[in-house]
């Protein structure tokens, strides 16, 4: 299974001013750098807890249906499927019905009875889930403490310019990765 971003956030889960304000910085020489920094420390959370902070639209490739008739969803939370589609072995698309699908966006999977959807003939990815995933469309959606998350890691690399050493191991500060523990989706 492959998760593919077909969309990125439209807003980020930080305004410059915000991050501005949280760095003390007064000018406007670093907009540039802080601004880089705030979508890469949301990049850096996003795929550190398998979630979406913002809303995004993703595909998920799958080679069969699995056959439990659960498939979670990662990045989470899942906001609703938006297409489903099956190739056939001449690689011809071919809709699902959507209705098909129970969208369980407490759990984020979908739930689905694989026995009467109808079975990829291509090998690899043959089926296709076009998802929204995300907390909400605005930063007042995400968690505060995953945005707090991202404001310590903006602070840290903003303090911390300088190219690391070759060899250095870069570790996660201590308390973003203590922001982040709970919202963290481990894979089994």
């Amino acid at each position: 299974m492959s998760s593919i971003l077909l969309t990125a956030p439209a807003v980020e889960p930080l305004s410059l001013a915000e991050a501005k304000a949280f760095l003390r910085v007064e000018h406007a020489d670093d907009d540039d750098v802080i601004g880089a920094l705030i979508s890469a420390s949301r990049i850096h959370i996003e795929a550190q807890t398998r979630r979406a902070l913002i809303t995004q639209n993703w595909r998920i490739a799958l080679d069969a249906w699995p056959g439990g008739g659960r498939l979670p969803v990662r990045p989470a939370p899942l906001r609703e499927l938006t297409a489903a589609r099956v190739y056939d072995a001449g690689g011809v698309a071919h809709a699902v019905d959507l209705q098909s699908f129970i969208v369980d966006t407490a759990a984020s999977e979908l739930a689905f009875a694989p026995w009467a959807l109808p079975s990829p003939g291509r090998l690899a990815a043959g089926i296709e889930l076009d998802v929204a995933a995300g907390y909400g469309d605005a930063a007042a959606d995400v968690p505060e403490p995953l945005r707090q998350a991202v404001r310590l890691l903006i602070a840290h690399w903003y303090e911390n310019r300088g190219l690391a050493a070759l060899g250095a191991v870069t570790i996660l500060p201590t308390t973003v990765a203590a922001l982040i523990a709970p919202y963290r989706m481990l894979a089994l």
